[in-house]
């Protein structure tokens, strides 16, 4: 599973911060693994440079192979807090995605 974090121009990322989003995806959908070709991180402050409660959003898509792809968003306080919050959306919507298609078959 490949992790694409991608950020707009008032949300900056390091290599620490990096690795530390890249390790609660891996946490949080780490039994996906096998499932997924790639996630794509976005993320973006919703008022630029001013304060706001809930001003940092994470888009999160998961590619599944052979499948559509997966989209969720969160909105937070800080950047790790709507990562961590979109992970576990996307989380629920996998589980959602693979319980219906064991269903079918």
């Amino acid at each position: 599973m490949q992790i694409q974090i991608n950020s707009d121009n008032h949300v900056k990322i390091d290599s620490a911060s990096g690795t530390a989003i890249e390790g609660d995806i891996q946490r949080i959908l780490g039994r996906f693994a096998g499932y997924l070709t790639r996630v794509e991180i976005h993320l973006s402050d919703l008022d630029a440079n001013k304060s706001g409660i809930r001003d940092k959003r994470c888009q999160m898509e998961a590619r599944p192979a052979g499948r559509q792809p997966v989209s969720v968003s969160a909105d937070a306080a800080s950047v790790d807090q709507a990562v961590r919050d979109a992970a576990e959306k996307m989380k629920r919507a996998l589980d959602t995605a693979w319980g219906r298609a064991s269903e079918v078959r």
